[in-house]
């Protein structure tokens, strides 16, 4: 992998509770083309963190771009109520628009 993938994974052994250092970490799984490690670490980030929208929504779009439309339904839609339950509107008119447009 990368030495970025790595340091990253360096600075979340120091600190593994950190939301968006996991985040930064699975974007570059996903951007290394990682998707099963990049999947783990979004389920990871947001079962630490269940508020934590830009998860769900990246997970999906991932999810999405590998043709798993029914998986990437499910991430939207746990999105979707996320954002809501959050008060997050930006985000949840997001989701709702990617999941008007999922095929």
């Amino acid at each position: 992998m990368s030495s970025r993938i790595d340091a990253l994974k360096s600075l979340l052994a120091q600190d593994p509770g950190n939301t968006r250092m996991r985040h930064m970490l699975a974007n570059e799984y996903a951007n290394a083309g990682a998707a099963a490690e990049a999947l783990a670490e979004y389920a990871g980030m947001v079962d630490h963190d269940p508020d934590y929208v830009p998860g769900y929504f990246q997970a999906a779009r991932l999810l999405e771009a590998g043709g798993d439309t029914e998986a990437a339904r499910s991430w939207y839609e746990r999105g979707l109520a996320t954002a809501q339950r959050v008060g997050d509107k930006h985000a949840a008119s997001e989701i709702a628009a990617a999941l008007d447009l999922l095929a």
